[in-house]
């Protein structure tokens, strides 16, 4: 493990992954890594409550083929995981509390929520095995740290601050970057001794694109299982005709 970016999320979290990966520090392990390797959930799982009981984790073996880590899950852990690797540089992604607030506001906090129940009925489906693992990993990486209290808007940006104040404290000032996405390659390179490389920083995940992600995510869930439906109608209505001719 080479880099670790402890930010929240909404903090530049995707783009700061993507950009580690382009500047040679990958891969970055970050949430859409458990999201597509749904197995992984299982590790996390264990992980939170080896902490919460005091036991060891084995990050080794989470992060094995990893050079660096962006985000959630691992943010949360931030403290284990920094001293699990004592010579990973540290990157804490930061934000404008308010905007930081605003931005959860329209994207995380609406996708958390359930659909309305005929939405939920049409894209019912049997869970895998991690599905469970998953959902708790989400949950865990979010609700855990603000308590589900995020509603209330002065804890949530303490709780926002103090991680901020906490990571300063915590880890040598050679050792960290405090960072804003916004001030592009020049700090990030600085700090990781590499050539800033052509071009703007990956600029991902912003709000109008995790918005229209989440859209399409549910329209693919939706659209099989309507034309799905509509061939069980079809079908059922040819039938109903073939047999009411055969009546006559």
């Amino acid at each position: 493990m080479k880099v670790i970016s402890v930010g929240f999320l909404r903090t530049g979290t995707t783009s700061t992954k993507l950009a580690l990966e382009q500047l040679g520090f990958g891969p970055a392990y970050h949430l859409r890594t458990v999201e597509g390797e749904p197995w992984r959930a299982e590790q996390w799982v264990a992980a939170a409550d080896a902490v919460k009981n005091g036991e060891p984790v084995d990050w080794e073996e989470i992060f094995a083929g990893f050079q660096s880590t962006s985000g959630d899950p691992a943010a949360p852990f931030w403290r284990q995981i920094v001293d699990a690797f004592p010579s990973a540089k540290v990157v804490l992604t930061v934000r404008d509390p308010e905007e930081w607030y605003q931005s959860v506001s329209r994207t995380i906090m609406p996708a958390l929520k359930p659909p309305p129940l005929p939405i939920r009925l049409l894209t019912w489906r049997p869970k895998g095995r991690y599905a469970d693992h998953l959902d708790q990993v989400h949950r865990m990486t979010w609700d855990g740290e603000l308590e589900g209290r995020f509603a209330d808007r002065e804890y949530a940006i303490g709780m926002f601050e103090q991680r901020i104040a906490d990571v300063r404290a915590h880890v040598p000032a050679d050792r960290l970057l405090v960072y804003e996405v916004r001030s592009g390659w020049g700090p990030l390179c600085g700090f990781l001794g590499v050539p800033e490389p052509e071009g703007p920083l990956p600029h991902e995940n912003d709000r109008d694109t995790f918005n229209r992600r989440q859209r399409q995510a549910l329209v693919q869930q939706l659209v099989p299982r309507m034309l799905a439906g509509t061939t069980v109608v079809a079908a059922g209505l040819g039938l109903a005709a073939l047999m009411a001719r055969r009546r006559r």
